[in-house]
């Protein structure tokens, strides 16, 4: 409720994992940021803070729950020099793909 336990979330340890994109790319994911319960700006600054580390051609996975966020993000990409590559809807959660240029 007051962000006890979000640093646990925000900590990033290596490559996630694998993920295929609806087109048939798989793409290896290089960082999560985890913005389940979290409403605006948040998911803007903590996508801004993982994109400012991330090496060029790295993939970010972006987790959400509020349309606002799936709506506010891609158009921040241009001046962060990255690319949506995909956003799926779940039963709770969007997943955006995004990958540093």
């Amino acid at each position: 409720m007051f962000g006890f336990g979000k640093k646990d979330k925000e900590k990033s340890s290596g490559p996630v994992g694998n993920v295929t994109l609806e087109n048939g790319t798989s793409v290896k994911v290089a960082q999560r940021v985890d913005c389940i319960g979290d409403s605006c700006p948040r998911p803007q600054l903590m996508t801004k803070k993982a994109l400012s580390t991330a090496a060029s051609g790295d993939v970010i996975e972006v987790l959400v729950d509020n349309s606002s966020s799936v709506e506010a993000i891609p158009p921040m990409l241009s001046g962060l020099r990255a690319t949506l590559l995909e956003t799926r809807k779940t039963e709770r959660r969007w997943e955006m793909y995004l990958q540093k240029d």
